[in-house]
């Protein structure tokens, strides 16, 4: 089973990264981008195909203790 974590600034917290990319845009004439924000993706290859409660499970336990900070960030998943 194959999960992708996405970890994201939360909207309340600025993105500076995602401020100079979208200008950058702007300046290579890409019009109508409203907002960009910059985030990052982890891919996790579990060797069982076992329950997807207990996938999720320590999915969770992995972002909170590791793979995101939770206070300025949010994190979401899909499993394959």
């Amino acid at each position: 089973m194959k999960a992708k974590i996405y970890v994201t600034l939360k909207k309340s917290v600025m993105d500076p990264q995602g401020s100079t990319v979208k200008h950058a845009l702007e300046a290579l004439n890409f019009r109508g981008v409203q907002d960009v924000r910059i985030g990052k993706m982890i891919e996790v290859n579990f060797m069982t195909n076992g329950n997807r409660a207990e996938v999720e499970k320590e999915l969770k336990s992995m972002c909170e203790k590791l793979l995101a900070n939770t206070v300025i960030e949010d994190y979401r998943w899909e499993l394959e």
